[in-house]
């Protein structure tokens, strides 16, 4: 039996903390050029950064599993799913605390233990966040919900870089290249108290310590097996989700040191760090609009309104991009033309006709195209083309989640930390790519990324043999299509 509609009361407070992952994770990626001058790092050893964040979700799901079976019972489960939050919301706060000594003592091991820290009570908030947000409705729209989720998740993206970017530079217009380490420390203090803020909010909140959506899953499922590890769907979506948070975020934590190699065809010289954090936010927001391109279902299911939606999703959430970069005082001219990009992600996303796998099948291949053609032109339009690839990376989290989970029945929440565990795929793709750079170049370097999108094709192709073998057929569970 399922949730017969969303329960909104429960799932906005929820979302606060697909904003918080969002906002720090994109900030990463103005601290690593900003690191690599202070600290004179080589650019493999700059992404450190991404190593250090995102190898701590890996640490904290081993943790999550070690604390498990020490108590003989699954940790969330234990503790409940809203206590769950508020302790990885703590966590994440006791992080943000290392940034002040770290920045005084002008120490990159301790602003690197900090990130850590962070993410590590990210790590228990993502295991307990994803299945909570898919349980909060109707299980057909599971994936939308999610997918909405990430939307979010995305605001955080857009807005993170602008903010940081001012913190250590100021104001567009104020020209002051000058960066400061001392300056970060200020930004994450106060986004210390926003999650203990949060925390408490969630705490006081009527989410549910135990959904009972994912309590029926367990009675109605019916031949089980011993373990998640079991299942191929899982064993193949783990490596799926390693690759695609690598190449989603290797793709952007390397477009600065790309862009500071190019020249800015408007003033006639390299790109500077600060004329380039807009391009950042433009990259995190692409993933914004795709994905409330590919929510509009969590919302209704009137096919001729989802249609309108469907094309007035990704403008309103470019909007969002153009409001935020204009009250930064950027320059918005270079980014109108964007706007002609989204016409591909819209046909794409009809094209998919809500089935995940597809889904999955047809973004993964644009985002080989996209990869492509960043490599092999020039200027302007390559930096459009890597951009872009946060188009076709969007709604591949969902994707590869619900596939992956999909048939697991009770070992669902450790299904789910087994996937968590491999967002470290983020640090170790990001290294890889900048120690490939130093080889054979930072453009030619997005060869890694060409590699990722062809495994996340072929995790679609093959995943959906292995579904239909099991009796499950997402073309028949979302009703409507795209």
């Amino acid at each position: 039996m399922e949730t017969q509609k969303t329960n909104w009361a429960q799932f906005i407070p929820l979302v606060t903390v697909f904003f918080f992952w969002g906002f720090v994770a994109a900030s990463n990626d103005i601290l690593i050029p900003v690191f690599k001058k202070a600290f004179s790092l080589s650019q493999g050893e700059s992404q450190l950064v991404s190593v250090a964040f995102y190898i701590a979700y890996t640490v904290g799901s081993i943790i999550y599993m070690l604390i498990s079976l020490a108590i003989g019972k699954d940790l969330v489960n234990k503790i409940g799913y809203k206590n769950g939050l508020a302790l990885g919301l703590v966590i994440s706060a006791i992080g943000t605390l290392l940034f002040y000594p770290a920045a005084n003592l002008h120490s990159f091991p301790l602003m690197l233990s900090g990130l850590f820290i962070v993410a590590l009570g990210f790590s228990l908030q993502q295991t307990v966040a994803n299945p909570l947000a898919i349980a909060l409705g109707p299980v057909k729209t599971g994936s939308q919900r999610l997918t909405l989720a990430g939307g979010i998740n995305n605001l955080g993206t857009t807005i993170g870089p602008l903010i940081v970017s001012f913190a250590i530079f100021g104001s567009a217009a104020s020209e002051n290249t000058e960066m400061s380490i001392e300056s970060v420390k200020i930004p994450y203090l106060v986004l210390g108290v926003a999650f203990l803020a949060v925390a408490i909010l969630l705490k006081l909140s009527s989410l549910p310590e135990h959904p009972d959506t994912i309590e029926e899953s367990v009675k109605d499922e019916g031949t089980v097996r011993s373990s998640a590890l079991k299942y191929p769907q899982l064993l193949l979506g783990m490596l799926a989700i390693f690759i695609y948070v690598g190449v989603e975020v290797s793709t952007a934590s390397n477009l600065p040191a790309y862009m500071e190699s190019i020249v800015n065809s408007e003033t006639g010289v390299l790109y500077t760090l600060q004329e380039i954090s807009p391009y950042i936010s433009l990259y995190w927001a692409s993933l914004m609009i795709g994905r409330w391109t590919g929510a509009v279902e969590a919302f209704t299911d009137n096919m001729s309104l989802q249609k309108i939606l469907r094309f007035l999703a990704p403008y309103l959430a470019f909007g969002v991009f153009l409001l935020v970069n204009a009250i930064a005082k950027h320059d918005l001219t270079p980014f109108y033309v964007y706007g002609l990009i989204i016409l591909v992600l819209i046909a794409a996303d009809m094209a998919s006709k809500g089935n995940p796998a597809r889904m999955l099948l047809i973004f993964s291949a644009l985002g080989i195209v996209a990869t492509g053609i960043g490599m092999f032109t020039d200027g302007i339009i390559s930096i459009y083309a890597f951009t872009s690839v946060g188009l076709f990376c969007s709604t591949l989290w969902p994707c590869i989640f619900t596939l992956a989970v999909s048939g697991l029945g009770r070992h669902t929440s450790q299904g789910s930390s087994f996937l968590i565990m491999m967002i470290m795929g983020g640090g170790i793709v990001s290294w890889l790519q900048g120690f490939v750079s130093e080889s054979i170049g930072i453009q030619n370097s997005y060869i890694v990324g060409v590699l990722c999108f062809a495994y996340l094709a072929f995790y679609a192709w093959r995943v959906s043999g292995i579904l239909k073998s099991q009796g499950i057929s997402f073309d028949k569970k979302i009703s409507g299509g795209h």
